[in-house]
């Protein structure tokens, strides 16, 4: 169905939340799955995948010597999904410049430095699609200041990768998550056991999303089921972006 039985796939912070439920899908799908991460105890018991390897984003050279053993043992790469990213200041306050740096290099320009020689190998073997995982804090302002202003980089490279390598077969799309229920949020749990309710009454749909909602996307767009896309940014966020929910039900006066 989705035309990737035996397509090389490469995952980026495959170990993660939402990289665990990528790798199960693509599994899934047939395709021929690497699984990067920063370290190889990170993917450790990951399901079917046919290489593993590590490395710190925003180190080059790690990143592009992982790439080419990668290559060198399964193949070509033809799809890249680029999930590893993170944060660390969550307000303007908390924002340092060593925080910038790190957040920038981890989301941004980890991101390039992965892309980049995954991108040649696409041109010279007949195209390929990229899928980078995005965030609805690079469309509002929701907190990690950082960590937004990176992801809205990647918007913007994301739709730069598709308008001028297009010609080469090569489709570049964006998925923006909400808030996604990944071990990420036990700690925020842990602290404030109501902080998950409370969120969701913010969301349409009234929950956050799931990963494997957001792996859902990720396939669809990877796939040749969406061999017309590219250059697009598609939230999975139960509806955040459709509409301020707590405040048109302020506005109306009526409970959604």
């Amino acid at each position: 169905m989705f035309g990737l039985n035996a397509r090389t796939v490469a995952i980026t912070g495959a170990g993660g939340g939402i990289g665990q439920r990528l790798v199960a899908r693509f599994v899934e799908a047939g395709a021929t799955v690497i699984a990067f991460d920063r370290t190889l105890e990170l993917t450790e018991g990951l399901p079917g995948v046919a290489h593993r390897g590590a490395f710190t984003m925003g180190d080059r050279a790690g990143a592009e010597a992982a790439i080419a053993q990668a290559v060198d043992a399964v193949g070509p790469i033809k799809v890249l999904v680029n999930n590893a990213g993170g944060a660390r200041a969550e307000t303007l306050t908390d924002l340092t410049h060593e925080a910038w740096d790190e957040e920038i290099a981890l989301n941004l320009t980890g991101t390039y430095q992965v892309t980049t020689p995954v991108l040649a190998g696409m041109r010279e073997n007949g195209g390929g699609a990229i899928v980078t995982i995005g965030t609805v804090n690079a469309l509002m302002h929701f907190g990690n200041p950082g960590y937004a202003a990176a992801k809205a980089g990647l918007l913007a490279y994301m739709k730069a990768i598709a308008t001028e390598q297009g010609r080469f077969g090569i489709r570049a799309n964006v998925v923006c998550p909400g808030s996604t229920r990944t071990p990420a949020w036990n700690r925020r749990i842990a602290n404030d056991p109501t902080i998950v309710e409370r969120l969701s009454r913010h969301y349409p749909i009234g929950r956050m999303v799931e990963p494997d909602e957001v792996a859902s996307a990720v396939l669809f767009l990877a796939s040749d089921l969406a061999s017309g896309i590219s250059g697009a940014v598609l939230p999975v966020d139960g509806g955040l972006m459709a509409g301020m929910k707590a405040m048109t039900e302020v506005i109306t006066s009526e409970t959604f």
